[in-house]
């Protein structure tokens, strides 16, 4: 990635694939690029049932701490970040106490969620986070009528991801109710997805095609070290066997690979088309962990799955019609 900003004309060079004009960063499209981006949501998919996997071997703040230390690791072995100096300070300060701010309250929300019931609730408020991207994205396109239009399928798809997450155990009084006795978790997790939708709509902007993905993910990693420090949480009671560090490798590479691919496809690719493909995160997580975990797939989740696939061709039919 070139941190010099081009026209058009250079970027559709460097970008053979690219046949559209992103108008935020004001440069060519590349498809590659934006199928990177799209791979994200596929290692994503992996990223709750193996850090269940890492917690239970290593502890909750124990096991988030190392799984991006190693990530970090990986990430900078990967995906070495040009010079720092040549990012600009806009983009790190911003985009990096977001990055953090988004990771922490995440971490903190899943943390505080008391019951199981309260887990699934607060994961689903997490994944409000594409609607909200859908959304700003439509928002900050300047498309007359683009966010009206963005509405209808945006709708549909929370719906299904409800479906989906939630399964048979989602209940609407239950989860008043949940809320109304332990509100922090849902407050954190709904500043989360409000957060990260933002990052992902105004970072590209701002970077000037500078990607400090692996700088934000390490800063990540030292903040999580300093929660379970201050926690008092030590060493597990029984040593991790073989299994468990597989989980902890594999973990840090699903998230932190995510994190790289989703980083290139925002700043070279549609963001439009990452925003409606958001939609599969909660799926893939779902049906992920089911396979990891032993747990059997129901009907709603299928239904759910049905309505996010409608709701994100809506919202492809009418990006289509501006």
């Amino acid at each position: 990635m070139n941190t010099n900003q081009k026209s058009p004309s250079d970027s559709g060079a460097n970008h053979p694939t690219g046949n559209s004009c992103n108008p935020l960063l004001g440069h060519a499209i590349s498809h590659a690029a934006t199928l990177i981006g799209l791979f994200a949501i596929v290692l994503w998919g992996f990223m709750a049932g193996l850090v269940r996997l890492v917690s239970e071997s290593f502890g909750a703040t124990l096991g988030s701490a190392l799984i991006y230390t190693v990530g970090g690791m990986l990430l900078l072995i990967v995906r070495r970040p040009k010079p720092i100096s040549q990012a600009p300070r806009k983009y790190l300060v911003a985009g990096g106490l977001m990055f953090i701010a988004y990771e922490t309250s995440i971490s903190l929300s899943i943390g505080l969620a008391t019951t199981n019931a309260q887990s699934v609730e607060v994961s689903l408020v997490n994944y409000l986070w594409p609607t909200l991207l859908v959304l700003m994205t439509a928002a900050v396109s300047h498309k007359r009528g683009s966010v009206s239009e963005a509405l209808p399928g945006a709708i549909v798809a929370t719906v299904g991801v409800a479906m989906a997450v939630g399964g048979e155990n989602l209940d609407v009084q239950e989860a008043v109710a949940n809320i109304a006795s332990n509100p922090l978790p849902y407050a954190l997790a709904f500043a989360g997805a409000f957060i990260w939708a933002i990052y992902a709509t105004v970072t590209p902007s701002m970077s000037d095609g500078y990607d400090g993905t692996t700088i934000f993910f390490c800063c990540v990693a030292v903040v999580l070290w300093i929660i379970h420090f201050v926690s008092g949480d030590g060493l597990p009671a029984v040593a991790p066997g073989i299994g468990g560090y597989i989980s902890l490798l594999a973990c840090a590479a699903s998230i932190a690979g995510g994190y790289a691919c989703w980083g290139y496809g925002m700043l070279h690719g549609s963001m439009e088309t990452l925003a409606i493909g958001s939609y599969a995160t909660p799926l893939f997580s779902t049906a992920s962990s089911t396979l990891l975990l032993g747990v059997t797939l129901g009907m709603p989740f299928w239904i759910g799955v049905a309505l996010v696939v409608v709701g994100s061709l809506i919202n492809v039919w009418f990006a289509r019609r501006r």
